[in-house]
């Protein structure tokens, strides 16, 4: 009988898995929850703008969304595109800094995402609507991407010519730029990507800094 214990199912062990694999389980999970929720979710998490909604029912905003709307995606599609991208980057970061470091990393690109997409919003006086989704923090771990191994090459979907990792992510947020200024493409929350590559570049010169005073 004692054979077949190699048949029987093992505890899930999240002590065994990434930083990274734990993130898009997590992901995974809560747009499991949108589903079986909907709005009553949405209306908690997701990050609404902190000026009085034009609908009568006052700010939604609350500070913990500058956080739980990374976790929280508009459809299927949206999931998979960000959780494919966290997979293909977010692994080699995090083999780079380490768990601790990715960890804060990312959480840090969550927040700045947010924080220059609620600037932008505010000051451009753009409509009342939540923003979901993980990509200020896929777009921080692209650029990480292009700054730790510059000569990897990569391919956009509608160039399919290897490039630089370094020229592909210039003219990624170059890209979002232009986008986000001209409002040429709604529904897509390009100043949150920028927010996210900002926030991972300002981080990843200050650590550099970091390690050139310890080396000196």
């Amino acid at each position: 009988m004692k054979a077949w214990n190699v048949f029987v199912p093992q505890p899930l062990n999240l002590r065994n898995l990434s930083v990274n694999t734990i993130l898009i389980i997590a992901n995974v999970v809560v747009y499991v929850l949108q589903e079986l929720l909907g709005y009553r979710i949405e209306a908690r998490f997701a990050l609404w703008p902190p000026q009085l909604s034009p609908y009568g029912e006052g700010s939604l905003f609350r500070p913990w969304q500058l956080l739980t709307y990374g976790f929280m995606h508009g459809d299927v599609m949206h999931l998979f595109f960000n959780m494919f991208a966290l997979f293909m980057f977010g692994s080699a970061i995090e083999q780079l800094l380490g768990a601790r470091r990715y960890l804060i990393y990312y959480v840090a690109c969550v927040i700045g995402a947010a924080a220059l997409h609620l600037v932008v919003t505010a000051a451009a006086d753009m409509p009342y609507q939540p923003m979901v989704g993980a990509s200020g923090a896929v777009f921080g771990l692209l650029l990480a991407f292009g700054m730790a191994y510059p000569q990897q090459k990569l391919m956009l979907i509608f160039l399919p010519i290897p490039i630089p990792a370094w020229l592909f992510v210039t003219l990624y947020g170059l890209a979002e730029l232009y986008f986000g200024v001209t409002q040429t493409l709604q529904g897509i929350a390009h100043f949150a990507h920028l927010g996210g590559m900002l926030t991972g570049f300002l981080i990843i010169r200050y650590w550099r800094m970091q390690r050139a005073r310890l080396r000196r």
